[in-house]
């Protein structure tokens, strides 16, 4: 039996200019790495010169959640975006610093500093 589609880990997205941040809540595992990365492709229709996303809201995430960022940050990259990561819980960071990504995306404690 076929599986309803689950909704987007995505809580809510607000536009400061050229920069749309991005709030995400919930685990961030195989259930909903596509909906995220599917709603976070859609966004860069927009043109955005930044993204920020706060993943304050993120407990987890698995090796797929990451993916679906690394898309988005390669696909940002190619349209002249930038993309930063913000308030991200300690369990989160950790998958970042032990695949050593943390050296590849824009890492910031707040959505002020990420804005700045």
């Amino acid at each position: 039996m076929k599986q309803p589609p689950l909704s987007s880990p995505v809580k809510s997205v607000r536009w400061d200019k050229d920069v749309a941040v991005v709030e995400v809540v919930g685990d961030i595992d195989l259930n909903y790495s596509q909906a995220l990365q599917q709603s976070l492709l859609t966004l860069l229709e927009g043109r955005p010169r930044r993204i920020v996303i706060n993943l304050g809201g993120v407990p987890y995430m698995d090796s797929s959640g990451v993916a679906s960022l690394v898309k988005l940050l390669s696909r940002a990259r190619k349209m002249g975006s930038t993309i930063a990561l913000v308030a991200m819980q300690d369990r989160v960071r950790s998958v970042f610093e032990i695949t050593r990504l943390d050296s590849v995306f824009d890492i910031h404690a707040t959505e002020a500093e990420a804005m700045s």
